[in-house]
């Protein structure tokens, strides 16, 4: 509805035109006495309720809230690229939300949505429960998880575009492996939430299947940043029965631990050998390259952009989700050297 047939319907009814914005998008306090004078108004002028349903519903903010839990991590970069690329076919801007790996932050983005800050909303979490699900099913806009998610009930009202990271932490415990490495340890997430537990689940069973003893002493619950991986490997590598293996949960932890076996004096990977997960930049720039495993996040957040659009231009889009395969990178840090 143009600001003109507004002022027009203002002055017939006698109230302001910001009471008619009020009345006829649904948004703020107007009474009910004046609603139907004002939707009776636009009704006589051509302007229908639904009409101004119709208006409202098509009149957008032209941005998207895409929600991460940490923004020093140079895998959300990627994420952001994959996104952007999308969004800028589409006329669309980014807002950046911080959640802090933060519960009640996460419900604040949800909260942002619902008030209309944003149309859509991309969002990454380490720990999709039923508290922030619940609040996402509730919201009318369209949501896009970076994880897998299914709701007991069903009727979930989101989509989601994951890789599947148990399938890459097996991938990378099980090359170490078939190296003939018999003591690996893991250093991952919180066990107590989703993407901690996952990823930890991927090393426990290439260790059953490979017929390997998993010991608790050589499982470590961390932060996925460059100082818990180092810290958990320093415990490690004090021991006169240090791993001669070490599967991180992500390039950063890993970055860690090769810090701390630089600090032992200790030689990658003939003494320990080290393999991370995300494939990031860094990974073929330190000494020695590391192994990793490869998440496509740049294709995540392109996926998830292209969902997220359709949705909002109202193409037809099956329920569900979109999974992508990791794939492992092997160099330098994983490769002992043959022994003749």
């Amino acid at each position: 509805m143009d600001k003109h047939t507004i002022y027009h319907i203002a002055e017939r009814v006698g109230v302001s035109p910001s009471t008619v914005s009020r009345a006829l998008s649904g948004r703020g306090y107007c009474g009910e006495k004046t609603k139907e004078k004002i939707l009776k108004a636009a009704q006589e002028m051509n302007y229908a309720p639904d009409s101004a349903a119709k208006t409202l519903k098509m009149r957008r903010t032209r941005k998207i809230i895409f929600a991460v839990p940490d923004i020093c991590n140079p895998f959300y970069f990627d994420m952001i690229n994959g996104i952007n690329q999308v969004l800028e076919e589409y006329g669309y801007l980014m807002i950046l939300i911080y959640t802090k790996h933060s519960l009640a932050e996460e419900l604040k983005a949800i909260q942002n949505l619902r008030e209309k800050v944003a149309d859509g909303m991309i969002m990454v979490s380490f720990n999709f429960c039923e508290e922030n699900i619940r609040a996402i099913n509730a919201l009318k806009a369209p949501v896009v998880l970076t994880n897998q998610y299914v709701s007991p009930a069903g009727q979930d009202r989101f989509d989601y575009v994951y890789v599947d990271t148990y399938a890459g932490i097996r991938l990378a415990t099980e090359h170490l492996i078939g190296q003939g490495i018999g003591s690996i340890a893991y250093v991952g997430g919180s066990l107590g939430e989703q993407t901690g537990y996952q990823r930890f689940c991927g090393y426990r069973e290439a260790m059953r299947d490979g017929g390997l003893p998993m010991d608790d002493r050589y499982v470590a619950e961390s932060d996925y940043t460059e100082r818990g991986g180092y810290l958990a490997a320093r415990k490690w590598l004090e021991r006169r029965d240090r791993p001669e293996g070490i599967v991180a949960a992500n390039d950063l932890m890993a970055i860690g631990v090769m810090k701390a076996c630089e600090e032992a004096g200790l030689r990658i990977p003939e003494d320990v050998a080290i393999v991370g997960m995300d494939n990031l930049d860094i990974a073929s720039r330190v000494y020695p390259k590391l192994t990793s495993v490869a998440l496509l996040q740049e294709e995540i957040g392109r996926q998830a952009a292209t969902l997220l659009m359709r949705r909002l231009e109202g193409h037809p889009v099956a329920n569900g989700g979109v999974k992508l395969v990791p794939r492992l990178v092997v160099r330098d840090s994983s490769v002992r050297p043959v022994r003749e």
